[in-house]
């Protein structure tokens, strides 16, 4: 009876690893198509494009993983890895799970000082990266002094370590993956810094198992189906669900700068059945095949998350998806993902879109089964113990808090923002994500901006999504940004101490004007009387809505700053700043 009682935990601490997926769909289907890289050449030499099956892609991981074993890096090594996206970065990345290593991820886009932060931060213990990231690492080996592998992608000049094809040459085409728990670390993936520094995400095992399982299920995600993902990680998933992986020739750093065209080619050629991207991307393409007359007929389903999605654009997707497409917009952060997700049909049937540029915010859906979301009072302190007398009632605004199997516990050397941005509630850990939002009577989320960016007045307090809405409904309005600054004149001492007149942000207790900044579209940008003209016309409707009643200021931008990862959240923080220079 002991022996039989023992076995299954063994059993089940070995499905913890998104790895385990990889051999038994090269046993299933060895000669189905597991990543292709249609902008590339075979690296065998071999005719046509760049691609492995599942079993080519298991044997090549295999010899990875054994090639990475033999220099050190093992179960727990901390492992940047700099590669570009295509059939090598997927191969090292399902090798580093194999042995039980933790992959470090960081946005390139960011930046080589905060990326050198960033990695610095982390204590790395092995460095696989292409010739260029050898090169930064190199310049300042002296911040990563517990390196002790180094493995170039490319060529090797002369900085030491093994190439990644010394090691696939050397390595045997047999691994035995590491038996890893539900709670042992995984990876470190890093936020895209939208409101602060970037911070190292830990993740566990058992949270890249549980995300595999919602988001095939939610989203019906069939074996054998094609998948296109413009996140590079997304790639891991595809491969996990038993989808054939298409890598879009883009720069993932830059996606709104990607070239429509060449994704709707391999769209068209592969025929995708479901891609993953950003707003930004979705945008362009959606222009590109509405003026075109193009259709997408084996698309099924978009996924777009980052930031809010403009209705324009999912309208426009509408128009080129087969009747049974669709546009979904799962809603999360990289501490928790997902979270709740809604389909653009249901958007427009619902009349969601309707309230949204009413100024009601951005309907998000419903929570994944076994998420539990919970609105809680806004405060800008830490929070240790959870407690049912945080929450708000439905229809209330607060910040929004989750629990689940696919949330994070901590960040990675940084006790500060995980005092800051969880909760425990005994072994369970609530996490804030930053957002204020609310709760429909139907167990609906609402998203209505970052908690930093709310912009406080003796009246009310403002929220970006919702203020912004307002603005974006006139005609000559790309978008807008709803930003809060101090003038000289508001330093007279009333009530608190306020702080020192540098002291400018989306957000302070202290920060009492509410300014819109508006990006015009492409040609409208206003001159001489036109100006005062649009600033009228602005400061109208702000007056006929009770959420925008008190902005007064409008500043003309010609384009907004955006992060690094989804070229689509605004960065407030910059435009304050802006506005404030101008304003002073």
């Amino acid at each position: 009876m002991a022996t039989l009682m023992a076995d299954p935990p063994v059993a089940a601490r070995r499905t913890f690893n998104i790895a385990s997926h990889l051999p038994r769909m090269a046993d299933l289907v060895p000669q189905q198509a597991a990543v292709i890289v249609p902008w590339q050449r075979h690296p065998d030499a071999a005719p046509g494009c760049a691609a492995w099956t599942f079993s080519e892609l298991e044997l090549e991981s295999n010899r990875i993983a054994n090639g990475f074993a033999s220099i050190g890096i093992e179960r727990g090594t901390r492992t940047v890895v700099m590669i570009r996206p295509g059939l090598e970065f997927t191969a090292v990345v399902f090798a580093l799970f194999k042995v039980g290593a933790a992959p470090v991820m960081i946005d390139p886009g960011m930046g080589v000082s905060r990326m050198v932060d960033c990695i610095a931060e982390v204590e790395p213990e092995a460095f696989v990266g292409v010739p260029l990231a050898q090169l930064v690492r190199v310049l300042n080996r002296r911040r990563f002094s517990k390196l002790r592998a180094i493995v170039t992608v490319g060529r090797r000049f002369g900085w030491g370590g093994a190439t990644l094809q010394e090691l696939r040459c050397a390595g045997s085409p047999r691994y035995t993956m590491a038996d890893t728990a539900a709670d042992e670390v995984a990876a470190i993936l890093f936020t895209t810094g939208s409101t602060g520094p970037p911070k190292g995400v830990v993740y566990e095992h058992g949270m890249f198992d549980a995300q595999v399982r919602l988001i095939q299920a939610w989203y019906d995600m069939q074996p054998g189906e094609i998948d296109m993902p413009a996140f590079p990680l997304f790639a891991l998933f595809s491969t996990a669900m038993g989808m054939t992986c298409v890598i879009p020739e883009m720069d993932p750093s830059r996606p709104g700068r990607c070239d429509p065209a060449k994704l709707v080619r391999d769209i068209v050629a592969h025929r995708v059945t479901t891609s993953f991207g950003s707003p930004a991307i979705w945008r362009r393409v959606g222009e590109h095949c509405v003026s075109r007359g193009i259709r997408l007929p084996t698309l099924k389903r978009i996924l777009t998350a980052g930031a809010p999605i403009p209705w324009r654009v999912i309208e426009s997707l509408h128009r080129v998806l087969p009747d049974d497409g669709d546009v979904h917009t799962p809603y999360g952060a990289t501490e928790s993902l997902p979270v709740a997700s809604i389909s653009g049909r249901e958007l427009f049937s619902g009349g969601f879109i309707a309230q949204s540029r009413r100024g009601a915010g951005t309907c998000v859906g419903r929570p994944f089964p076994g998420i539990d979301v919970r609105i809680i009072r806004l405060s800008d302190s830490k929070i240790a113990t959870w407690s049912s007398a945080l929450e708000v009632p439905p229809g209330q605004h607060g910040e929004i808090v989750v629990a689940g199997d696919v949330v994070t516990r901590r960040y990675d050397h940084n006790p500060g923002a995980t005092a800051l941005h969880k909760i425990y509630d005994g072994a369970r850990v609530w996490h804030r994500i930053g957002d204020v939002g609310y709760m429909d009577r139907e167990g609906r989320l609402w998203f209505c901006g970052r908690k930093a960016h709310r912009v406080e007045t003796s009246e009310r307090t403002l929220f970006t999504i919702e203020c912004e809405a307002i603005f974006n409904e006139h005609p000559d309005v790309a978008r807008s940004a709803l930003v809060g600054i101090r003038r000289a004149a508001d330093l007279s001492p009333r009530g608190p101490t306020p702080p020192p007149a540098a002291d400018v942000g989306p957000h302070s207790p202290c920060t009492s004007e509410p300014v819109i900044l508006i990006e015009p579209k492409p040609g409208r940008m206003p001159r001489g009387r036109r100006r005062a003209e649009f600033v009228a016309e602005l400061i109208e409707r702000a007056q006929a809505d009770p959420r925008t009643r008190l902005i007064r200021t409008v500043l003309f931008h010609r384009a907004f700053p955006v992060d690094i990862r989804h070229n689509a959240k605004i960065f407030r923080e910059k435009l304050a700043v802006w506005a404030a220079e101008r304003l002073a």
